[in-house]
């Protein structure tokens, strides 16, 4: 006859054997979850961004009094559902934003009809921001198109104090006095080529593959590209991902005057790494670009090519922590601009020969350098590529730095473990990318623990 202890403890048996083959199946949808099939990313199944700006510090002087913004941003990639953010970063007083719309632009001010929707946060129709923080609208369903043009309007009671913004667009936006943020055409609007408060649109849909963010300067902006054309590098690029079938979203988080190293236009690289680069949702991959040139050209003393470096992998570093392939590019030739010195030129060099060598740390490189200069004068922009600065490309040079990256380099799992190059790759994923499967584990996990401690 079996005893009631016994029988008791057979039941434990059971029930903790089924246990662990839950665990165990649970374990594998995880690591399905979390583990890219060989050679290709993991898709995206949280939010990604599809179109980014960096916030800076505005005028304490700009005002908006009852005012309606529309502003116009090009999507990268599109979704199903969307979500904005409002920023009051640079902010002394709290913002209050009112009756906020989302919908497809058509032509100048206007909007494509059927596709307006007003967008609520916390289910209101209008939000208070308070100093130093943001808001993120509640998501709507949406049918939003690659490379589109969205037109974002919102109404603003009254502002005071210091104002978020990025003050070259490279777009032109729209003003117009009182609330009309629901009307389709702003027909009496004035034209403005900034963004103000608007940082960031998001979006969930099928087959998301990350976002990758484009850090830099002026080049990067799209300084000289022609404006509201999307003719800067970025925007070049996310044609090219989406030719390609890749839906991976272009973050342009540059800034004209942007340095690495100290302030300049802008917080430096270093110190806005985390908010522009490391915190955009979705985040897989980095390209580092132009503003280690204006550390050249804009400071004085100039850096040498070793601070330049030693700033770069410390980039490096911060983006292999959070799983972040990190490419470089090389600095473009600049030799007759009102800046350039034979110093200058040398620190250039040394800078350029650390990226492509195999020691950089660097996931892959762009070598926009070889893509720009003049084969007969290498430390100078090819004529066809240079805008007439000596500085800056001209529409076809954005196009050429576009050109000038390897789509491949996105479908590859790098390194990013800082351990250098006898590493075994790791998936380049962002936390923000991965699916929440293994909470499931843990709760089957902890009724283990809880039975095991009562045999």
């Amino acid at each position: 006859m079996i005893s009631a202890t016994s029988a008791k403890s057979a039941r434990s048996r059971r029930l903790r054997s089924r246990l662990e083959r839950w665990a165990v199946s649970l374990s594998a949808i995880s690591l399905a979850c979390i583990l890219p099939a060989a050679g290709r990313p993991l898709p995206c199944v949280q939010w990604c961004g599809t179109w980014a700006t960096p916030a800076m510090r505005g005028n304490s002087q700009a005002t908006f009094t009852n005012e309606t913004l529309r502003q116009i941003v090009h999507t990268s990639i599109g979704g199903s559902r969307v979500r904005i953010r409002i920023s009051n970063l640079f902010g002394v007083r709290p913002l209050r934003i009112e009756d906020v719309h989302f919908a497809l632009r058509s032509s100048q001010s206007s909007i494509v009809a059927g596709t307006d929707r007003q967008l609520r946060f916390g289910g209101r129709t209008a939000v208070v921001i308070p100093r130093g923080e943001a808001a993120i609208s509640d998501t709507i369903n949406f049918d939003l198109p690659a490379l589109a043009d969205v037109a974002i309007s919102f109404y603003l009671p009254r502002t005071a104090g210091g104002i978020t913004f990025h003050s070259s667009a490279h777009q032109t936006s729209y003003i117009a006095t009182g609330d009309v943020s629901g009307d389709a055409d702003l027909s009496d609007a004035r034209k403005i080529t900034s963004y103000y408060f608007l940082t960031n649109v998001d979006v969930q849909g099928k087959h998301l593959l990350g976002a990758l963010v484009t850090l830099g300067a002026s080049i990067t902006e799209g300084y000289k590209a022609t404006d509201s054309a999307n003719q800067q590098w970025p925007s070049v690029l996310a044609r090219r991902l989406i030719d390609a079938g890749m839906k991976i979203g272009v973050l342009n988080e540059g800034i004209s005057g942007n340095r690495l190293l100290v302030a300049g236009a802008g917080a430096s690289a270093e110190d806005r790494f985390q908010r522009d680069v490391l915190d955009q949702p979705g985040v897989r991959w980095v390209i580092f670009s132009d503003d280690p040139i204006n550390d050249l050209g804009s400071t004085r003393p100039p850096p040498s090519g070793d601070e330049l470096i030693a700033a770069t992998k410390h980039l490096i570093a911060e983006a292999h922590r959070r799983h972040i392939s990190f490419f470089c590019s090389t600095l473009t030739p600049f030799e007759g601009a009102n800046y350039w010195t034979p110093r200058e030129e040398i620190a250039r060099e040394q800078f350029n020969a650390f990226v492509r060598s195999k020691s950089s740390g660097c996931d892959a490189v762009i070598d926009q350098d070889r893509a720009t200069q003049d084969p007969e004068h290498p430390n100078r922009f090819l004529s066809a590529f240079d805008s007439g600065d000596h500085l800056h490309p001209n529409d076809a040079g954005h196009r050429a730095i576009a050109e000038a990256v390897n789509l491949s380099i996105f479908l590859h799992k790098h390194d990013v473990s800082g351990k250098g190059d006898d590493a075994k790759p790791s998936p380049g994923l962002h936390s923000q990318s991965i699916c929440r499967c293994p909470s499931v584990v843990l709760v089957v996990l902890a009724v283990m623990r809880r039975r095991n401690t009562s045999l």
